[in-house]
């Protein structure tokens, strides 16, 4: 996903990008229900007065509930009717879930990660084992594709994340640790009796299989995680303690909603994480709480903003649940980063992540 375009080629790329896809979702020939008729609404007309990625602030911020209430069939583009599609699931604990449908977006996301990683990092014909949330969700297809588009099979562990998050919010800490007990003891099994070389986990349970096993001594070459908040010190410890220095690791930021953040190369003692979004398909900003229409200076924590623009999927300004720190374009990515991704006002409340 790493880009040869400078930045400025970069931001007009996005321009055009954002102005393809406002007409797509717009136009009668080709737009969703939800879109075309959220567009008799508002107090401009996408189609003429959206000319840059900039005028996308025309919009309000998306609410996501609306995920919840409406018909996924409401987002179904008039180009892709009668096309059958997957539904995905986002996260949450109880009540009814947020979905989103697609068809290639996962695919597009996870073989441009794939091309980011050379044949070495994720050694090039392993076998993968995902131990995290199947089900519903988009990213048991996901890993399964890059598994495949690499030449390896996938196994899979389940999880179910929404029943940890319940269980600490109701206190049963001790029925949580057992739950994330059975969840290791699966993947453990599975690794000393199936050829596995790459891992996909979240970090907390990949330092709970660490203190089963030695996964370098287990034959794992590379790992990918993501969902924890990673700090600093924790990247060190996962990189030195965790994989004892010898397993290839790329920790990564993503949802059902965006797709796949890829991390930047970080320099020998360097563990502050920036993660860049898939541009132009996806654009993170990080935003004045106070004011969302302003960017942070770099180098400030601010709220995380997502847009996402594919032809599957439209969704403008939606206001993560997590705050970062702005940082700057670089040499992989000529488009900002979001540096060292927490729960947004983690600070001043009680955030519980479960097993992510």
């Amino acid at each position: 996903m790493s880009s040869t375009l400078t930045i400025p080629e970069a931001a007009a790329q996005l321009d055009a990008h954002t102005l393809e896809m406002v007409k797509w979702h717009f136009s009668p020939e080709t737009g969703c229900p939800y879109w075309l008729e959220k567009a008799k609404t508002l107090d401009f007309n996408p189609l003429t007065d959206i000319r840059s990625f900039a005028d996308l602030l025309k919009f309000d911020h998306f609410d996501d509930e609306v995920l919840r209430k409406e018909d996924p069939a409401k987002f179904i583009p008039k180009a892709f009717a009668g096309r059958p599609y997957n539904v995905f699931e986002t996260g949450g604990t109880t009540g009814m879930p947020k979905q989103r449908i697609g068809w290639d977006d996962y695919k597009t996301d996870y073989t441009e990660f794939s091309e980011h990683y050379g044949p070495d990092f994720f050694p090039a014909g392993a076998n993968w084992l995902m131990v995290g949330p199947t089900g519903p969700r988009r990213l048991r297809m996901a890993i399964e594709h890059l598994a495949n588009i690499r030449g390896g099979a996938c196994y899979f562990i389940d999880l179910d994340p929404r029943w940890v998050k319940r269980l600490i919010g109701m206190g049963e800490m001790k029925m949580a640790k057992l739950y994330q007990q059975h969840v290791i003891d699966q993947a453990a099994t599975i690794i000393r009796h199936r050829d596995i070389g790459c891992l996909f986990t979240t970090p907390k349970l990949l330092e709970s299989l660490a203190e089963r096993m030695s996964l370098a001594d287990a034959g794992i070459g590379g790992v990918f995680a993501g969902g924890t908040t990673m700090t600093p010190q924790y990247v060190r410890f996962i990189e030195e303690e965790v994989l004892e220095g010898k397993v290839n690791f790329a920790p990564t930021y993503g949802n059902t909603l965006m797709g796949l953040a890829i991390s930047k190369k970080r320099g020998p003692g360097e563990y502050s994480l920036t993660y860049h979004a898939p541009q132009p398909r996806a654009v993170l900003r990080i935003v004045n709480p106070d004011d969302t229409t302003q960017l942070m200076d770099y180098d400030e924590y601010g709220r995380v903003e997502l847009t996402t623009m594919t032809k599957e999927f439209f969704m403008p300004r939606f206001l993560e649940r997590d705050e970062a720190i702005r940082r700057q374009p670089c040499d992989e990515f000529p488009w900002d980063g979001v540096g060292d991704v927490r729960p947004f006002q983690s600070g001043t409340k009680t955030v519980i992540e479960g097993v992510y």
